[in-house]
């Protein structure tokens, strides 16, 4: 019997698009819960009153984004006196940067103009608000990267704070937090902390039947009938588990698919979900690296390249093998701080004839992390 093969022009995916990490599917399960405590914490804003500050707290992959923006669309719908801007700090992380974005995606302009002192933009932000009579909802989804910054405190105070001097600027702060552990009370300074008294949503890890629950959605929504079968489904959702992130799930069902469609096949194999697996599976470790700057990103592909070579590294014999390379020495240990922070390196100390040294070594596979290297360029 002749074996079913795709053509030139058909494709297996109804649509490709479902299956993005940042999509946000018109059905959302499993979050009501979690929804409703945020929208009854933006409430008291349509009576005039101020937003209750809230926290987003659980690991990656557990709904925290989505459940935020499926609630932003819902306030656009329904009311123009309140406007939802989502921030993401993975990209913005800087006090300035923040504002910036701000501005930009509340006035609908470009960029303020090169040479805009912070408090020029923040003030054109507050004439902005008082002008259109509105209330925003500032959303700094994985401000645990502020945190790693030290611009938490600086960013909270101003949004927080801004009512002091401007009279009719209410802001309201949704936090989301994706590091578990990050100790935000010891984050917070006191100025903060005393107008910071935030309520706090936990995002607990989706469970199995959650797990299949979702990528059988996104693979009706997504896929054409038969290109999945339920053995290979299940293997998929059991992979997920291991990684507890579902975006690993959607990363892997994507990528199989487009396997099976590059190698001319109706339906995805369990070779397809295999390699597929290898790449997803390092989602977390692909986006933790692209966010490094490029001094970040030299200290941590030259541990990977030690760590194939030698047992023990200290972070004095990665700062001198980084040569020409290297940053001066306090960049340098706040670099390494960052890195411990991001749960990229582990840090530990072990006594030595001559005092203590600092230990450094790789949380993930150095193999990976040099083939990102290769394949972001930075040799």
């Amino acid at each position: 019997m002749k074996k079913s093969r795709l053509m030139w022009d058909q494709t297996l995916f109804k649509d490709i698009e479902v299956f993005d990490i940042d999509y946000v599917p018109e059905q959302f399960e499993y979050r009501d819960e979690q929804i409703q405590e945020l929208a009854y914490a933006i409430r008291p804003a349509l009576a005039g009153s101020r937003v209750l500050s809230t926290i987003c707290r659980g690991v990656p992959g557990t709904g925290k984004t989505t459940s935020v923006k499926k609630l932003f669309e819902e306030i656009e719908s329904t009311t123009k006196k309140l406007v939802p801007l989502h921030i993401n700090c993975q990209i913005d992380s800087s006090e300035y940067a923040i504002f910036s974005r701000i501005y930009t995606k509340l006035t609908k302009n470009r960029q303020p103009p090169t040479g805009t002192s912070f408090k020029m933009l923040f003030d054109m932000i507050a004439k902005y608000i008082e002008n259109e009579a509105v209330v925003p909802i500032v959303c700094l989804d994985d401000a645990n990267y502020l945190i790693y910054e030290k611009e938490f405190n600086k960013i909270l105070y101003t949004l927080l704070r801004s009512h002091e001097t401007y009279d009719h600027v209410k802001i309201g702060v949704i936090v989301i937090i994706s590091d578990p552990d990050v100790n935000l009370d010891a984050s917070l300074d006191a100025r903060v902390a005393s107008v910071f008294q935030p309520q706090i949503i936990h995002f607990t890890p989706y469970t199995a039947s959650e797990i299949a629950g979702i990528l059988s959605q996104r693979v009706v929504q997504g896929l054409y009938p038969n290109v999945l079968g339920d053995e290979l489904f299940d293997r998929i959702v059991d992979r997920t588990m291991i990684c507890g992130d579902i975006r690993v799930g959607l990363d892997i069902i994507k990528r199989s698919v487009m396997k099976a469609e590059t190698a001319a096949r109706m339906n995805v194999s369990e070779e397809d979900i295999t390699a597929a697996f290898s790449i997803s599976r390092d989602i977390r470790l692909e986006e933790l690296a692209s966010v490094l700057s490029e001094d970040e990103a030299d200290v941590l592909f030259q541990l990977a390249e030690m760590t194939n070579n030698e047992d023990i590294i200290t972070t004095k014999s990665v700062h001198t093998a980084l040569g020409k390379h290297a940053t001066g020495y306090t960049r340098f240990v706040q670099i390494i701080e960052k890195l411990d922070n991001l749960r990229l390196v582990t840090l530990a100390y072990q006594n030595t004839g001559n005092g203590r040294t600092r230990i450094i070594s790789l949380r993930h596979d150095p193999k990976r992390i040099l083939a990102h290297q290769k394949k972001s360029n930075r040799l």
